[in-house]
């Protein structure tokens, strides 16, 4: 099969850049995957239980809010599969893909499928730390995303946990404190990694508490059906003395790993694996390949900017495809003009040569 753009992830940047393109008439194509990443069609954001900063929703599921969008892709005129894309050859044009199989991840299908343009959304995954309970409370109490979650209702004057000594684990903390009654941070290590002044701003903080050499090792909660999260295991990784804290939320901050590996040593990327775009562009290294969402954005990672960058991608794309078929057609236009020439007994270099 063969189209003109394909959309490799179905998260806020690949349905908003499938109706963007279709809406262009440009019959995209999107894969969004068979539990890739280990996770639903739809992304990070089917994970979570309520969004309350989408623009236009004032509350809505996240799997709701990713089946509306999946709607409205459709109805736009994208042809959706649900198949994983198993294997990329960005090296020629026009760029060649193959498929895994429905629900088979090891074997990878025969037929080769053609594409003028890519536009790749397969996002990134929060990493997870396997703790006991994690699964249970998992948006219910856990998360991977302060700025996401940290403002729902449940975690409104409670006491709240981060794990992390970064950056990231210092923003996600202050965010926190906006709302929480306090907050825990647990830093594996006698000190923190994060710059010299976020720490200080962390160290300072009166409703934020940090506890080194700390690691949790299990999520307590509710004994029911969507029970929550209310409390933590923590154990001092010195003296191995374990106890139990009220914690209403668990918030991970140990990074993320971006969905790239289909791509290595085909299109550039960071020292942490996001594919590196423009700035303020979605244009990769590859001419005519598009990256939009989570994938090249390692900082802000939000439905809404994953969203804008998907507009971003579809947009160039079919400026850059309309500037493709132009070209053809001047080359065409050439040829032709020569090949009249030619029947007219005149052949073009004589013509514009200046000796004759």
């Amino acid at each position: 099969m063969h189209s003109r753009v394909v959309i490799i992830g179905s998260g806020p940047a690949g349905h908003t850049a499938a109706i963007y393109a279709a809406r262009a008439d440009l019959k995209p194509v999107m894969y969004e995957g068979f539990l890739a990443l280990g996770i639903a069609a739809g992304g990070q954001l089917t994970t979570t239980d309520e969004v309350e900063n989408f623009p236009g929703f004032s509350k809505i599921q996240g799997q709701k809010l990713m089946e509306q969008m999946r709607e409205q892709s459709e109805e736009c005129g994208t042809e959706i599969i649900s198949q994983t894309v198993a294997k990329v050859d960005l090296k020629s044009r026009p760029f060649k893909y193959w498929l895994h199989p429905m629900g088979d991840d090891d074997e990878i299908e025969e037929e080769e499928h053609t594409a003028d343009s890519v536009i790749i959304a397969t996002g990134a995954k929060a990493r997870r730390l396997n703790l006991a309970g994690e699964d249970k409370f998992w948006g219910n109490g856990v998360s991977a995303c302060a700025v996401c979650d940290g403002s729902l209702p449940m975690f409104r004057e409670q006491p709240l946990v981060v794990i992390g000594g970064g950056d990231s684990a210092v923003e996600e903390a202050l965010y926190l404190t906006k709302k929480a009654k306090k907050v825990t941070v647990l830093v594996r290590r006698d000190k923190l990694r994060a710059s010299r002044t976020n720490a200080r701003r962390l160290t300072t903080h009166p409703k934020i508490e940090i506890r080194y050499n700390t690691s949790a090792t299990e999520i307590k909660g509710e004994e029911k059906k969507n029970g929550l999260m209310t409390g933590l295991v923590i154990k001092n990784n010195v003296t191995k003395e374990e106890q139990t804290i009220e914690a209403k939320g668990l918030f991970y901050a140990v990074g993320h790993d971006p969905a790239t590996a289909l791509f290595k040593e085909q299109l550039d990327m960071d020292e942490d694996g996001y594919l590196i775009t423009e700035p303020g562009r979605s244009l990769t290294s590859v001419e005519g390949v598009f990256a939009a969402g989570d994938v090249q954005d390692k900082r802000y990672r939000q439905a809404i900017t994953s969203a804008g960058s998907g507009c971003v991608a579809a947009l160039e794309a079919e400026k850059w495809l309309a500037d493709q078929d132009d070209n053809v057609s001047n080359e065409l236009d050439v040829e032709n003009q020569a090949e009249k020439s030619q029947v007219n007994g005149v052949v073009p270099e004589y013509r514009s040569n200046p000796l004759l």
